[in-house]
């Protein structure tokens, strides 16, 4: 057995430390105070076990409500908000008024400070507008990503609309302090279904398109943003890849997967297979790249499954670290995927929410995860 110098053994475990260091670091060098350590706690978290609980549009409305102060189908449930709150900045682009929910952007800024203020993670997807076609972020024709990168006809066009993302970055602030926003543009992008997806952009028009995002959002002094990158289904790691902007360009690897058919009571097997095998391949990434991972979308529609919560989602996500997990939004009593009181999984999703391990907003805000920590 070789035997290791002191001087060389000091150096190796200065590598160690150093590495650690950068892993741990977000990709913006001049992000905020808050933002890094935001970035820095939530490694933490996950390394250490614990799962942040999520839910889209939680403040804004739910099954039967719309715009209650202090409302939260989550909160009326199991008696705490979650920790993790999801939005999207849809229709910002068109200078609406409204959100592709038909939130305002007034008061979409009031419940990310709110969130905020309780301790709480935000995070922001973006279901922006064809810039080719002026139709919705589902209409896929004319080779929108072409379009829009340098070069293009739409390129012009698209940066003030990136501008209108700055200015909506910049005004979440608290006094002097920006608040620390997930911000994950371009998802799903191993479907189809929206403009920038698989078929109809090539890897590198696709990888093209996330830097010049994130490139421009830093020239324009937005310093407060982590970026997800999150593709849908994949088949292997070199699929997740085939976009994957660089480790430079990605602070969180992040995955939607929804549970389809979940009438089928066999559904709930096949849902939990494609999930163990993608968060194992996930869990290699995160170890490989020194990143966060996460599960940025999922849910079933409707929540009618038997014991979904435990025997489903929570028997999966048991067996990996990851930083959080955010189900879909309750819209309306026939589009819903987190549960309100006398749903049928009320009581299941009570019975999960007993997890040590789960974080909703009491135990996230004991954390200080816009602190550092000693």
């Amino acid at each position: 057995m070789k035997i290791q110098r002191p001087f060389s053994l000091l150096l190796t475990l200065l590598w160690f430390s150093t590495t650690s260091m950068l892993a741990q670091s977000p990709i913006d060098k001049d992000a905020t105070l808050a933002t890094r350590n935001l970035y820095k706690n939530l490694f933490s978290l996950m390394n250490n076990g614990k799962l942040l609980f999520g839910h889209q549009d939680d403040l804004a409305y739910g099954v039967g409500w719309r715009g209650h102060k202090k409302d939260s189908d989550i909160k009326r449930t199991v008696g705490d908000f979650p920790a993790v709150f999801g939005w999207d900045l849809g229709h910002i682009e068109l200078n609406e008024k409204k959100q592709i929910d038909s939130v305002p952007f007034n008061k979409l800024r009031k419940y990310i400070k709110r969130a905020y203020r309780m301790g709480g993670i935000n995070t922001i997807s973006w279901h922006v507008h064809n810039p080719a076609s002026g139709g919705s972020a589902w209409d896929t024709s004319g080779m929108a990503v072409r379009s829009i990168l340098p070069g293009g006809v739409n390129h012009d066009k698209f940066i003030s609309w990136l501008d209108k993302v700055a200015d909506f970055a910049l005004s979440l602030k608290i006094g002097d302090t920006a608040i620390p926003v997930i911000f994950r543009p371009y998802h799903e992008n191993t479907g189809s279904w929206f403009w920038w997806g698989e078929k109809l952009a090539t890897p590198e028009e696709y990888t093209a398109l996330w830097k010049m995002t994130v490139d421009y959002l830093r020239n324009r002094g937005v310093h407060n943003f982590l970026y997800a990158y999150s593709p849908d289904r994949f088949a292997s790691k070199e699929h997740y890849l085939r976009c994957y902007p660089g480790d430079d360009y990605v602070d969180i690897l992040g995955h939607d997967l929804y549970h389809q058919n979940g009438s089928n009571p066999e559904s709930g097997k096949l849902f939990s297979f494609i999930l163990n095998k993608d968060l194992t391949t996930l869990t290699e990434l995160s170890k490989e790249r020194n990143k966060i991972i996460a599960l940025t979308e999922t849910g079933v529609d409707m929540v009618g499954f038997p014991n979904w919560w435990t025997s489903v989602l929570g028997a999966t996500l048991k067996n990996y670290k990851l930083a959080y997990v955010l189900v879909w939004r309750n819209a309306r009593l026939s589009h819903y995927f987190a549960p309100f009181p006398g749903q049928a999984t009320e009581q299941d999703f009570n019975a999960l929410m007993k997890d040590e391990r789960l974080y909703m907003s009491k135990k996230l805000k004991q954390e200080k995860v816009y602190h550092q920590k000693p």
